[in-house]
């Protein structure tokens, strides 16, 4: 996978194909495993860490899987922060300074970073609401892997975790989610309560420990032990659909109270971004969120969502300077990210319809 090329192309979770993907951008579940014959991560050895990597690349060798791994040590800071934007890795393992990679698969739905928190992080993504989906694929992943990997796990306990609140399943199921009528009509911090008291997490894009930005969230379980899959699973395909319905509920109520000047902020947002000769990317995740909520209210009718949800990432300082052939300061990025902008704007077309 040459990197290079992905600028081109979108994932499959950016696709905006999936069930209620006007406000689910996509669904995720993730699986921590820890290989029994070695210690967690923080305690091994830098040797140790190499003979995981080896281990993994020989199960996925031998199992045939049409998967790709990365050394993540090899590459610039510039390809792994893009690989962060990609939601390829985490911020953790863009940073760590030991052996590590990544796996991925051909359409960008599965990820298996290596070497992390834990030895393994699997990691499988699709467009929309599609929990059970995911969980589908992920499950039969993991029983591939774990045909030639001996995962350390306990009887008693589960799946042996180097954070305890991992163990047991070692799941983290979670599903993002666009809602700024919910933030506009300031009903957002009700709803976070909410979710607390059920022990649910709330995170920015790019997970744990970052701000919303653009208006997206991420939702998914806090522990694991004591519950098995399915439930965790149940907990969110029950609680998402609710949030779902408050955000359209708001988005009725925007356009039935304020619909002239909901117009005008979708338009005004649309404008600026075909048009500004410099632009941030808190700027622009801030005014696409508006464009991409203009397009499911019909306010907007010539442009698509997929285009909208690849330029959520492509306009990301990582993703431009690809784009664009090499580092650039960020006055820089700022100049060529409007130029990106209206580029992709004049026509409206989605990055698969521009290659065709």
């Amino acid at each position: 996978m040459n990197f290079d090329e992905l600028t081109r192309t979108s994932g499959e979770w950016l696709r905006g194909t999936g069930p209620e993907s006007d406000i689910v951008m996509c669904s995720r579940i993730r699986l921590a495993r820890n290989l029994a014959e070695f210690p967690f991560i923080n305690h091994a050895s830098r040797g140790e860490k190499v003979e995981i990597e080896n281990q993994v690349k020989n199960a996925i060798e031998r199992g045939g899987l049409d998967l790709k791994y990365h050394d993540v040590q090899a590459l610039s800071n510039l390809d792994r922060q893009f690989l962060v934007e990609r939601q390829l890795i985490s911020r953790e393992h863009m940073g760590a300074d030991w052996p590590r990679g990544v796996v991925v698969g051909p359409r960008e739905n599965i990820s298996i970073m290596v070497n992390e928190e834990d030895h393994l992080r699997i990691q499988v993504m699709l467009s929309g609401l599609a929990l059970q989906d995911v969980w589908d694929q992920i499950n039969n992943l993991d029983d591939q892997l774990e045909e030639t990997l001996a995962y350390a796990f306990s009887p008693q306990l589960g799946y042996l975790t180097a954070c305890p609140t991992n163990v047991g399943t070692g799941i983290r199921v979670g599903v993002m989610l666009h809602l700024p009528a919910l933030v506009q009509t300031k009903q957002i911090e009700k709803v976070f309560r909410a979710l607390q008291k059920i022990n649910l997490a709330v995170r920015g894009l790019y997970g744990e420990g970052t701000q919303a930005s653009g208006d997206f969230y991420q939702i998914s379980n806090q522990q694991t032990l004591g519950k098995s899959e399915p439930e965790l699973i149940r907990t969110l395909s029950d609680v998402v659909p609710q949030i779902i319905s408050y955000e359209r509920l708001a988005r009725q109520e925007l356009v039935k109270e304020r619909r002239e000047k909901l117009h005008d902020q979708v338009s005004r947002a649309y404008g600026v971004l075909k048009t500004a000769q410099q632009i941030s990317s808190e700027e622009t995740m801030h005014l696409l969120s508006s464009v991409r909520m203009g397009i499911n209210l019909g306010l907007i009718d010539d442009l698509a969502i997929p285009t909208v949800n690849e330029l959520f990432i492509h306009t990301q300082p990582a993703h431009l300077q690809k784009i664009q052939g090499g580092e650039l300061q960020v006055e820089e990025r700022s100049v060529a990210r409007a130029s990106y902008l209206r580029r992709r704007l004049s026509n409206g077309k989605h990055l698969d319809d521009e290659s065709a």
